[in-house]
């Protein structure tokens, strides 16, 4: 893997990080080269809390890690935190709090989670953690790529059961207040990082969770990417059809109306895929950030849309005493559970949600 390191090293702690971490990447086989490297797979970018400056990836693989320095503990980690991941343009967020001799340090992640990383005074093991949870992450798959095809037939340009199912879904989920409210990151970057974020991954917006619904034996219905899921309704923007993924163009094969632009199908697409496919009987899959006490869950937080974090859950759900009706966890994240429908599914799942995951 090659890496590079990029942004401010104007204090003592930023200076010992950024030192530590390269020492550990390249002990580990990793390679350095210049920030300007169009092959770079990791990028340790450090911000000024004040003004943070995005690293602007030249490739969509090329993953970003930003570290702050916290000029005092706050009182809510993800509340301070969680906004330079995103003004940063990062994948993850090292959070840096100075604690008297030692540091107390959190990756914070996009799906609104964090977990710190406990200090040990032997500065080995302290790195030697900081990689052994950075590189997994850093080293994944994207599969985010969309193609449509305007081939949706006209019968299906309101829907079929399936999408009523999705419909009353959203609604369920709107009534038990399931699902985060989608981020607004227009909100929060200036218009010329907006554009760059679209341009890179062809998305406006973050939003959590999602839900799919099985049409036949090959193709589902699945909520949009960076749409509200408590109101989905409109095929195409709200919903779209998965026919198939595409291994060659690594992307997921889309049927729109043609009448219609279409908005991307959530990151999760690949996982939903992966287990629609090798099992026929799941007819519904729902992904909320919750948690159910005594589930399987993976052993490594892996991002949203990445070919590695779908290949766990799916191996997972091949090893459940009932696929048809698995609730399996992601680490830091959420559930994936499954079921013959959306309607079985929230019968199955009511009054044992708990709202906070927890983060390990």
């Amino acid at each position: 893997m090659i890496f590079s390191i990029v942004g401010q090293l104007d204090s003592p702690v930023r200076q010992w990080l950024a030192q530590g971490l390269r020492q550990e990447l390249e002990r580990r086989g990793h390679v350095y080269e210049e920030p300007t490297s169009r092959d770079l797979r990791l990028v340790l970018n450090f911000v000024d809390p004040g003004r943070p400056r995005p690293y602007r990836r030249r490739a969509r693989a090329t993953f970003v890690c930003s570290v702050a320095e916290a000029s005092e503990p706050p009182r809510d980690v993800l509340k301070a935190a969680y906004p330079l991941l995103i003004r940063s343009l990062s994948n993850l967020l090292l959070y840096v709090v100075p604690d008297g001799e030692q540091v107390r340090t959190y990756f914070v992640t996009l799906e609104q989670g964090y977990y710190e990383i406990p200090y040990d005074p032997d500065e080995s093991v302290f790195f030697e953690q900081l990689y052994g949870r950075l590189h997994p992450l850093a080293s994944s798959n994207l599969i985010i790529d969309n193609v449509f095809e305007p081939d949706l037939p006209e019968s299906l340009w309101e829907g079929d059961e399936a999408v009523d199912q999705i419909r009353r879904a959203s609604r369920r989920l709107g009534e038990l207040d399931l699902l985060p409210a989608p981020f607004p990151i227009q909100e929060i970057l200036p218009p010329e990082d907006l554009r760059h974020v679209q341009h890179l991954y062809g998305i406006g917006g973050l939003s959590y969770g999602n839900l799919s619904a099985r049409r036949d034996r090959t193709s589902f219905w699945m909520s949009a990417s960076g749409v509200n899921k408590y109101r989905l309704e409109t095929v195409g923007q709200d919903i779209l059809l998965v026919k198939r993924y595409d291994a060659e163009r690594n992307a997921m094969i889309l049927s729109v109306p043609p009448h219609v632009t279409p908005r991307r199908v959530s990151v999760d697409a690949i996982e939903h895929w992966m287990i629609y496919t090798e099992h026929p009987e799941v007819g519904a899959i729902l992904h909320v950030h919750a948690w159910m006490d005594g589930v399987r869950s993976t052993q490594v937080n892996y991002p949203c849309g990445t070919l590695e974090l779908a290949q766990s859950v799916a191996n997972l759900v091949r090893e459940a005493p009932d696929p048809r009706r698995a609730v399996i966890g992601l680490r830091n994240h959420g559930l994936t559970i499954t079921g013959p429908s959306l309607d079985e599914i929230f019968e199955r799942i009511e009054g044992r949600l708990i709202r906070q995951v927890p983060m390990m």
